[in-house]
């Protein structure tokens, strides 16, 4: 699809911004806002409706998208497997994943695959700020917990096992618990800027829900996290593999060792289309046995 007119809106579309599609374009936004206005003049309809926030499409603009990404796509399809990129892992792979856990499990795949694929090129974003692929022009996020978003395609690779882990120096103040009822005697300390309040914990065919009263601190950063574990302010219920090395020296003692706690679904996310190239294939398949491989994951 060569009109730039045309690829100007489908980013304004995907980005929800004049300014936004003008940079990635290396154009004035003044000249964006007049070639889209050129292109509603041939096509004789509104297209989109501009705001201070954010520009979204009108419904014939939404219709007008929606087939017109359909034929992108299909362009892209055609064009990849007449060039021979069905089968050669080669171009640039754009990737997403949790900060610290995209360092010690996402990093060493893409190093491997850089080796592997010498005519491969990745953009590896560690962060939680790209809720919105096509926006942010992303092609697979790994994601860990529940899935949302219905629109995308995801492979599962395995699960983030979790458990209830405290420091030495906690309990030497404080009684252990013995029983899943005991926890609500006790802060924690929880990853996530929302507290999981709820713990569900299971021993064979036992169940037991248990509502904590309140918890001492709530952090978004896994460095930090581990700060708060190993200092002793409280329970912790934490990705096994952020304390396991805690626990081979003695640093943190395990909770309730009999009782477990549901792992967390490890996915990697990506947008539907006719066509899923070899850079995006390699990079599942060796993500799956990543987590396949790793004691620290259980892989799918």
């Amino acid at each position: 699809m060569a009109d730039p007119d045309i690829q100007l809106f489908l980013r304004v579309v995907e980005t929800g911004s004049f300014r936004t599609a003008a940079a990635e374009a290396k154009a004035d936004p003044s000249s964006v806002t007049r070639r889209i206005a050129k292109l509603e003049e041939r096509l004789g309809a509104k297209l989109l409706i501009r705001s201070s926030r954010r520009s979204r499409p009108t419904e014939a603009g939404q219709a007008y998208y929606d087939g017109i990404r359909r034929i992108a796509d299909e362009q892209v399809a055609l064009e990849a497997e007449i060039a021979g990129l069905a089968d050669t892992p080669q171009g640039l792979l754009r990737v997403t994943a949790p900060a610290d856990f995209g360092a010690r499990f996402v990093t060493p795949v893409v190093d491997r695959l850089l080796s592997e694929h010498p005519d491969l090129s990745v953009e590896l974003n560690l962060g939680s700020d790209f809720a919105d692929l096509r926006e942010a022009n992303i092609d697979v996020a790994v994601r860990i917990g529940s899935l949302t978003d219905s629109a995308l395609i995801a492979r599962r690779f395995g699960e983030v096992p979790r458990a209830i882990v405290v420091a030495p120096s906690y309990l030497e103040a404080a009684d252990p618990p013995r029983r899943p009822e005991d926890l609500v005697r006790h802060p924690f300390v929880f990853y996530r800027p929302a507290p999981e309040m709820t713990l569900h914990l299971a021993r064979g065919e036992e169940r037991v829900t248990v509502a904590l009263s309140r918890y001492r601190v709530a952090v978004n950063s896994m460095s930090a996290f581990r700060e708060f574990m190993l200092s002793g302010r409280g329970m912790v219920l934490s990705p096994l593999w952020a304390c396991e090395d805690a626990l081979a020296d003695g640093r943190l003692v395990r909770v309730l060792p009999d009782w477990k706690s549901p792992a967390f679904p490890l996915h990697g996310v990506f947008l539907p289309g006719p066509f899923r190239p070899a850079k995006l294939r390699v990079f599942l398949e060796a993500m799956a046995a990543q987590a396949k491989a790793d004691p620290s994951l259980s892989g799918a």
